[in-house]
């Protein structure tokens, strides 16, 4: 199955332009988020260089960011590059867990791989990925559970009637041992 960054943002704009005034952009480097302005009549998901998997992680963001969060550029978020220490490490993590469960949803939903980023490449520890894709799998588990909150759902949906996916179940997301 292709997957093109243009029927990404088709798929997102085509849920999220009208009802939250926000669309998706394929940007050039790094991604970020931009509420409108004064030259810009409408909130921007800028993805890095056309990179579906950008798009999917820069969503994914979106999806948490409460309506106060939407008005700030970057959601007005911490954010520490690479090249963190065990503790700043722990905290970038502990801010990605939710993002990245949805992202996994997301790719499952579009058929698309998904890999946890731990996102330190450059750090002076090595980062524990089982451990973090761990936090991430209970994170999905839980959303599928109790309920996954209704942007994230709207924009699943989307997806899956794309991808012609099935819907999701607690089996399509293995635990991380077996990956």
């Amino acid at each position: 199955m292709t997957h093109r960054y243009q029927d990404l943002i088709a798929i997102f704009d085509g849920c999220f332009a009208d009802d939250f005034n926000t669309r998706l952009i394929k940007g050039d480097d790094e991604p970020i988020y931009l509420p409108a302005d004064e030259q810009v009549p409408y909130h921007r998901i800028v993805f890095a260089h056309g990179f579906y998997a950008s798009g999917m992680h820069e969503i994914s963001h979106w999806c948490i960011a409460g309506a106060a969060r939407r008005e700030q550029v970057d959601f007005g978020y911490w954010y520490c590059p690479d090249g963190r220490d065990a503790a700043t490490q722990g905290q970038f993590e502990d801010v990605e867990v939710k993002p990245q469960a949805l992202e996994w949803m997301f790719c499952v939903a579009a058929g698309f791989p998904f890999n946890v980023s731990c996102d330190n490449l450059e750090g002076d520890m090595e980062p524990d990925r089982i451990a973090f894709q761990r936090r991430v799998h209970a994170q999905v588990m839980a959303w599928l559970e109790a309920g996954i909150p209704s942007r994230p759902a709207r924009f699943i949906a989307a997806l899956r009637t794309f991808y012609r996916t099935p819907p999701l179940t607690a089996e399509q997301f293995p635990w991380p041992e077996d990956l």
